[in-house]
């Protein structure tokens, strides 16, 4: 865990992290909605527990994905991609066992609210428009390839490469 947090924190920031993300507007029914704040919200809770902020973070992100080439174009599609094989899931929870332990506790209300905010154009600035986040105990394979553009407590924030 020290070597990583060692190795995550040598490498720097880009100097260009970017302007924030557009604001993203959901485009959908009550019912489609509601499954994609669920969806968004379960996330953020397993993926950042409480914290506010690792919350909305993480939000943003699949927001991001979900209008980015290469992910699926749902926010249901974007979270749980991958969820049906042992490997190559996008957020561990969804293939890990984590799910069958429902966490109970004040988070969701928070995570539902920043859903809720988000669907309706809210941005979470810090992150840009990253697609990728790991915590700073863990170095990913494809850290390399992209660009690291803010980190939020124990989360660090990557974007795609842009070409110079």
């Amino acid at each position: 865990m020290a070597e990583a947090r060692v190795s995550n924190a040598a490498v720097p920031i880009v100097a260009d992290a970017g302007a924030p993300a557009k604001p993203f507007r959901f485009r959908g029914g009550v019912a489609s909605r509601e499954q994609a704040t669920e969806c968004l919200a379960t996330a953020a809770l397993y993926e950042a527990g409480g914290d506010r902020e690792g919350q909305r973070a993480v939000i943003q992100v699949i927001l991001n994905r979900v209008r980015a080439r290469g992910f699926p174009k749902t926010v249901c599609g974007v979270v749980y991609q991958g969820s049906g094989r042992i490997t190559g899931c996008q957020f561990s929870f969804t293939c890990d066992g984590s799910l069958t332990r429902r966490p109970e506790h004040d988070g969701w209300t928070q995570a539902r609210r920043a859903a809720r905010r988000a669907l309706d154009g809210h941005v979470y600035a810090p992150v840009g428009i990253a697609t990728h986040y790991h915590t700073d105990w863990m170095v990913p394979y494809w850290r390399p390839s992209l660009d690291k553009v803010a980190q939020v407590k124990s989360h660090i924030f990557y974007r795609r490469r842009t070409r110079s």
